[in-house]
């Protein structure tokens, strides 16, 4: 098991024999890069969502330490880790983020030490030097708590959701009234915003949802084709295939269907997506960018006057939240998030919060299924 072995991203099949480098270091450091996204690809792993994105990791420490990872120690790791998080930086990192970056890093390291690709060997042979471990226990950040999402980012309640929905319902009224460009997309953005609550979605769920996800549902043949959406990009875990599953129309939420119907039917095709499948289209016909989500979600947010730590995520969040609080049973809840653990969903189903949620006034929540009323804002262009 320690020798060197014909594996994909072997230090043997990265570098060429007898090639003279005019700078071996960095030209050892790119085949180093190249074997590891190879030895990725090999375990099926997403080149956009992951390869790329650690390989990328790795190169800012190089950039940070000015060194070469054979040139790495345990302070060099800690230190780039320190000065991300740091309180002077724009925007210091959380500590879910913090690692993260740990753990792409050591998974690099380990892959050098691992004898079996003879990264080491290499090393030692051209520089004196051996890569090393460079996070352990002892100086990786300690996952102690089931939840560690910053405290701002909370379900919405009733009345926020019902004032972000009044908010792009009324930019869609104020573009019209003005004659000017965007009505179509304003009202684009009312329906994503709607569904993305409606359903539960994460950002690439929504973005990656084709008409033909649009699902009927046999004991619900009062919503048509809308008895649920089928998500095809659902989170991966552990390098496997994007999950899927079926989300279904809840009665609670069951305005949604009028507000889908209008948009496939009328606002959609204005939009001229031609044979573009995507549920939700930008006014160049192309699939939405999750860019694109944010920014409806932001305008609206703060349209709505609603505290700027929120983002599209906590849609979701609140939708979790308020299934629970319409009591639906917990794994039925799990199942329409696509949860694989019901400790997932506890976090959003926590008793305080629940029970700070059912202090708000009826008049809240009677006014809630009377969203599908809304019809009308969307009317066209």
């Amino acid at each position: 098991m320690g020798q060197v072995a014909d594996l994909s991203g072997a230090a043997h099949l990265e570098l060429v024999d007898g090639v003279v480098h005019l700078d071996p270091k960095s030209a050892v450091l790119e085949a180093m890069l190249a074997g590891w996204a190879r030895q990725h690809r090999s375990r099926f792993l997403n080149e956009e969502g992951t390869v790329k994105p650690r390989v990328a990791m790795v190169r800012r420490l190089v950039d940070f330490t000015n060194q070469y990872p054979w040139e790495w120690g345990p302070a060099d790791g800690e230190a780039f880790i320190a000065h991300l998080r740091s309180p002077n930086r724009r925007r210091p990192i959380v500590i879910s983020t913090g690692r993260g970056y740990e753990t792409t890093l050591a998974l690099f390291m380990t892959f050098l030490v691992d004898r079996r690709y003879g990264w080491a060997e290499e090393c030692l042979e051209r520089f004196g030097q051996v890569p090393q471990q460079i996070f352990h226990e002892d100086n990786r950040v300690a996952h102690v708590a089931e939840y560690e999402g910053q405290p701002g980012r909370r379900p919405l309640t009733f009345d926020e959701v019902q004032a972000l929905f009044d908010a792009v319902d009324t930019r869609v009224e104020d573009v019209r009234a003005r004659g000017r460009k965007g009505a179509l997309t304003a009202m684009r953005d009312a329906a994503l915003l709607k569904t993305v609550y409606a359903f539960g979605l994460r950002r690439n769920e929504t973005r990656m949802l084709d008409l033909s996800d649009l699902r009927r549902a046999a004991k619900l043949p009062q919503y048509g084709q809308y008895g649920g959406v089928f998500v095809r990009y659902g989170k991966a875990s552990n390098g496997s295939p994007p999950k899927r599953r079926t989300v279904l129309t809840v009665h609670e939420m069951d305005w949604i269907v009028e507000i889908l119907d209008y948009w496939v039917t009328e606002v959609r095709p204005a939009l001229r997506p031609g044979k573009l499948t995507s549920l939700f289209v930008t006014e160049r016909s192309s699939r939405m960018s999750l860019r694109g989500l944010n920014k409806a979600f932001e305008q609206a947010r703060k349209d709505a006057g609603l505290p700027p730590e929120l983002d599209l995520h906590a849609l979701r969040h609140s939708y979790i939240t308020h299934l629970a609080e319409f009591d639906y049973p917990e794994k039925f809840i799990s199942m329409q998030a696509g949860h694989e653990y019901a400790s997932t969903t506890a976090i959003y189903t926590n008793p305080r919060e629940l029970h700070q949620m059912g202090a708000e006034s009826q008049v809240a929540r009677s006014r809630w299924v009377s969203i599908s009323s809304q019809r009308e804002v969307m009317l066209a262009a």
